[in-house]
């Protein structure tokens, strides 16, 4: 039985845990986004997940999911699609009717007694198209909290140890791997880890939390900022064909270099 005939979320980040490597989890915000994060897994010959926000489920009807879909069931290597913070009914609902290997239901802004996120805890701070939990109390993850949402039946649990959706400011990140190695030691291994919250992560950082044992690594601006760098630069110095062809290239580049940081380059 090849991956192929497996729910690929699964498989790609069972077999991350078992090979000690971290899987890219990339939101995509168009097509050449799209485009680019896949010419990224046939470069690298690494596992990927594209990962939307509901925004692209509403105002394109879908029909980036669908293409991204289609992108992946060509690409020679394993990539899942992955719908990111999902935050209302009707959204899962409709996300039901699209290609999605997975679905993150984000119910963090409810009390916990209400809650069905597998995020243990809150994780501070908001993205682009999600509702901003930055005036909700932080809440790190309790190796006892681990328990109940495992028994919820989630595949992943997104740990909250110190990182933040959106920027960090001057501090920077300041992660408690004691917190999560205890956490990591009562799951044991019925759940896979994600961290999310990675803006402005040193490669040094990244590979320390791979090594503490995430396999679903959330990335937005890490592997996008060369885009858009390249857009605010030439989008008046050269043809529009161009500047999209270079866009999407820019985009892999950079996502092939956090690729050999996580060290899934060459596992696919």
């Amino acid at each position: 039985m090849s991956w192929k005939d497996l729910n690929r979320h699964t498989r790609i980040l069972r077999d991350a845990e078992t090979g000690h490597y971290g899987v890219i989890a990339a939101i995509a915000y168009n097509i050449e986004q799209v485009l680019g994060l896949v010419r990224a897994v046939e470069t690298a010959r690494s596992p990927l997940i594209i990962q939307f926000f509901p925004w692209a489920v509403e105002a394109t009807d879908g029909l980036l999911v669908r293409t991204a879909a289609d992108a992946a069931e060509r690409a020679s290597v394993p990539i899942s699609i992955h719908l990111d913070h999902a935050q209302s009914e009707t959204i899962i609902k409709r996300a039901a009717d699209l290609p999605f290997d997975s679905i993150m239901v984000d119910m963090s802004h409810y009390e916990k007694d209400k809650a069905t996120e597998a995020e243990p805890g809150r994780i501070e701070g908001g993205e682009d198209g999600v509702m901003d939990t930055a005036g909700l109390e932080a809440c790190m993850t309790t190796a006892e909290e681990v328990d109940e949402f495992v028994d919820t039946g989630v595949d992943v649990l997104a740990l909250a140890f110190g990182n933040v959706h959106g920027e960090y400011g001057s501090r920077g990140p300041l992660l408690d791997f004691d917190r999560f190695e205890q956490v990591r030691l009562r799951a044991g291994g019925r759940v896979r880890l994600a961290l999310h919250g990675t803006n402005g992560f040193a490669p040094e950082l990244m590979e320390r939390c791979v090594q503490a044992g995430v396999t679903k690594i959330n990335v937005n601006r890490l592997v996008l900022d060369d885009y858009y760098d390249h857009l605010r630069a030439n989008v008046d110095r050269m043809p529009h064909t161009q500047l999209i062809e270079e866009g999407i290239q820019k985009v892999a580049d950079l996502t092939v270099r956090w690729m050999e940081i996580c060290g899934s380059a060459g596992r696919a």
